[in-house]
């Protein structure tokens, strides 16, 4: 966990580079006061603690099936019970959960420090209660992902490569058939790979989404107050940020720190993970090594 001070900061695109869709706009100022927030995603590693500990079943897991993009799966043929409509790469593979990222023929033994995927919004709650934390804002995740660069693209600036070195982990070739993995993974890596931002968070573009506590709305922030806002009170989707390993500006730009997505609370794929939050006075046992 790290310490981000309070705070007022630009949320939004000012580029205009997102999808009309996303909502990214009108950019607004938000003023938050001092919180904690995770380092890293949560890792194999600690979920594996957590789940240890309380029992917990992933709704992956439940349900007995998960979304893998094709070209990791590597499995059974008879696992794939189907595939997205409207975008084939990803595969429903039976067996695919937290344990099995790629389905029944893969495993995290060998991965205890890349993050946990396959997790639910629910999922994610769980393990933030269980650390004495929670997941956090919209507004809370952006600020953060920033690292004190007001308006910057990226975590690191506007430019996406520097002298040909990648500072995250999206997709290179051409979407979604030939990925060069010229960043170094062809899925995820290690949670703490590349530099860490201003404000000492490790990739807050690339590698997994990141649920939030939020509903998801595309005019949410047409209405959002200035003072550390929530949210809308309801919704059908809960805001994901930050972007993934599939992430490529002819598909997802979505690998920018002002970019925003949602999906459906008991969704969980192979892309998918978070990282927690707790206020700034509390300091919770777990949650200071738990989360790394």
């Amino acid at each position: 966990m790290v310490d981000i001070p309070a705070g007022r900061f630009a949320m939004g695109d000012p580029f205009d580079e997102g999808y009309a869709g996303d909502g990214e706009q009108p950019v607004h100022d938000v003023e938050l006061q001092a919180y904690r927030i995770g380092a890293t995603t949560v890792t194999n590693t600690a979920f594996a603690t957590f789940v240890k500990a309380t029992g917990h079943v992933t709704d992956a897991e439940e349900f007995g099936v998960s979304a893998v993009f094709h070209l990791a799966f590597g499995g059974d043929p008879g696992d794939v019970v189907g595939s997205a409509e409207g975008t084939p790469w990803w595969l429903a593979v039976r067996g695919a959960d937290w344990r099995h990222p790629e389905g029944p023929g893969s495993d995290v033994s060998t991965r205890p420090q890349h993050p946990v995927v396959h997790v639910s919004h629910r999922d994610a709650e769980a393990y933030a209660a269980w650390v004495g934390g929670r997941l956090p804002t919209e507004a809370e995740w952006e600020y953060a992902a920033r690292g004190g660069l007001d308006g910057a693209r990226f975590p690191w600036g506007d430019e996406l490569t520097h002298d040909g070195r990648w500072r995250c982990n999206i997709w290179q070739g051409t979407f979604p058939t030939t990925n060069t993995a010229e960043d170094g993974f062809v899925t995820t890596a290690p949670v703490k790979t590349y530099a860490p931002n201003g404000h000492g968070l490790w990739q807050t573009s690339g590698n997994v989404w990141e649920w939030c506590a939020d509903w998801f709305d595309p005019g949410w922030y047409a209405v959002s107050p200035v003072t550390a806002p929530v949210g809308p009170e309801t919704g059908t989707h809960r805001v994901m940020r930050g972007g993934s390993f599939l992430c490529h500006d002819s598909y997802c730009h979505r690998y920018r720190v002002a970019a925003r997505s949602g999906n459906t609370p008991e969704s969980a794929a192979s892309n998918v993970g978070f990282r927690i939050a707790a206020p700034a006075a509390a300091v919770p046992g777990a949650a200071a090594t738990a989360a790394s």
